[in-house]
């Protein structure tokens, strides 16, 4: 074992004696004594455990980890191994972690073993699922927890990872009781109960300038140390079952997958390029993943309150879908110092802005807002709506059967009935008047006939 291990494990084991009883001197003293194998505790344990007493009133019982890197910085640790080694442990009473500071209002989760409960799996089943030992990045695809899919985009290429079913399961079942009761900024309305496309886009309507932003790489942008602290600050879970969720639901590409992409010839696209392997060969949100939008919004909380400031300080509006950035207001939001403010913010909180997409919309133009046109109120497009009309009036007319062009007759209801929900969605006049044409379609009369 290296010094530096060893020094490890002692670490882990006095702050495992110290939390094993009552947080009082004497017991803590006599408990890391015989943790150590000593039959009288040396003066530095005495003091060690008074420097202890001073850093926390109370028990860090949900902070082991945290305890034992606390050790390692006092200077009673310092005087207690200046002349070799650190003892090693002889005696382990370790016990379970709880919830100190409890934060959601929903499931309790004070260990491994009640996050083996939840998720309706064994110890060894979460270390797997957890990918414990990271080997989700060399691992032969039978073996991987995601199915990894190469899309290509005008700016490069987007990897989406699908996690496999029992997976997926899992993610949802963290989705429902540990991420959704934790509250996101008011700003954020991509993937939100009660929120939308609508929500987001009606607050800019009616502006004198649309400013539109992107972030880069979103989801590759939020590695997980940053999950894993935001688990333990906001959420409150123990040190244990924070790690564990991390690896629940984070995970890193796979070296095959990557070599398979090749490289951009352009100058540009091959920074870009560069800029994403280095995001996705690290663990990070995998684009795919049920968890990764909430898990995403919750991590942005201070970057959407420092971008609401700032608009407020600019006397405009912000609201952010998933890694769109809207503001909208006056003339002052369309002269280039709120683009580079905002893009000083992303960068401070760990995110790059995509410049490529940055777009100030006077209201002599058409503002687009995730697909929603908001001059006057939020509505599709002109080209949108007509095409829309007019499927439905020849589908009335003609017969359904006349407008497939090339989709699936088993679908093509479905199809036509989503983008209407969408239309009323955006506009819930225009929806109206679309849902009573939808209401004149046979959709019995069968395929082929007249």
């Amino acid at each position: 074992m290296t010094a530096g291990r060893r020094a490890e494990v002692t670490a882990n084991g006095i702050a495992t004696a110290l939390l094993a009883g009552a947080w009082r001197r004497p017991q803590m003293v006599r408990r890391v004594a015989v943790a150590l194998g000593y039959a009288r505790a040396p003066r530095w344990v005495g003091t060690l455990v008074t420097e202890v007493l001073a850093a926390y009133w109370h028990p860090p019982a949900d902070r082991p980890r945290e305890l034992a890197l606390f050790v390692r910085t006092t200077a009673s640790w310092a005087r207690g191994t200046a002349s070799g080694p650190p003892p090693g442990v002889v005696r382990w009473e370790p016990v379970p972690t709880s919830v100190v500071r409890p934060r959601l209002p929903g499931v309790e989760l004070s260990d491994l073993g009640a996050l083996a409960r939840l998720l309706d799996l064994d110890q060894g089943e979460l270390a797997w699922f957890a990918d414990a030992r990271r080997l989700e990045r060399t691992a032969p695809e039978p073996l991987r927890h995601y199915r990894w899919r190469i899309v290509d985009r005008p700016t490069g290429v987007r990897l989406l990872a699908a996690p496999k079913p029992r997976l997926k399961e899992i993610q949802r079942r963290l989705l429902r009781h540990v991420l959704d009761p934790v509250p996101v900024h008011g700003a954020a309305h991509g993937c939100v109960r009660g929120r939308s496309v609508r929500t987001a886009a009606t607050p800019h309507a009616g502006a004198a300038v649309v400013l539109r932003m992107d972030l880069e790489h979103f989801f590759a942008s939020v590695p997980a140390p940053r999950v894993h602290g935001l688990l333990l600050g906001q959420a409150g879970l123990p040190e244990p079952v924070a790690h564990a969720v991390t690896g629940l639901v984070t995970t890193v590409l796979p070296a095959a997958v990557w070599r398979r992409i090749p490289l951009p010839d352009d100058v540009r696209a091959r920074e870009r390029h560069r800029r994403l392997g280095a995001r996705l060969a690290v663990p990070h949100l995998p684009q795919g993943a049920p968890s990764s939008p909430a898990m995403a919004n919750l991590v942005c909380f201070r970057l959407d309150r420092r971008l609401a400031a700032l608009a407020d300080a600019f006397g405009a509006t912000y609201t952010r879908y998933v890694d769109d950035l809207t503001f909208s207001g006056g003339a002052r939001v369309g002269r280039g110092r709120l683009a580079g403010l905002v893009g000083e913010i992303a960068r401070d909180e760990g995110f790059r802005v995509n410049t490529a997409k940055t777009r100030a919309i006077s209201s002599a133009r058409r503002q687009d807002v995730l697909g929603v046109v908001v001059n006057d109120h939020p509505a599709l497009p002109r080209r949108e709506r007509d095409a829309l009309r007019a499927l439905l009036h020849n589908c009335a007319t003609h017969g359904w059967a006349t407008q497939l062009r090339g989709r699936a007759p088993a679908s093509f209801r479905d199809h036509v009935l989503g983008r209407v929900a969408w239309a009323a969605a955006v506009d819930p006049g225009f929806g109206a008047r679309l849902h009573a044409l939808a209401d004149r379609i046979d959709w019995s009369r069968p395929l082929g006939s007249a």
